[in-house]
């Protein structure tokens, strides 16, 4: 499955802060369906929606 990220967030922000998380929920509600990923090698977590297939007639 390709994905697209929106938005990156660093993984050591101030404990109880979850901005990666509020952000996802943000789109979610503007009807993306966001979610958050942890990319380990960046140390972070990644705000990402699924691509849309495009109909190539192949």
């Amino acid at each position: 499955m390709r994905r697209t990220v929106l938005e990156q967030f660093p993984a050591g922000g101030p404990r109880g802060s979850r901005p990666a998380e509020e952000f996802a929920a943000a789109r979610r509600c503007e009807g993306m369906a966001a979610e958050v990923v942890m990319d380990l090698e960046r140390d972070a977590f990644l705000v990402v929606v699924p691509q849309q297939a495009t109909d190539r007639g192949c």
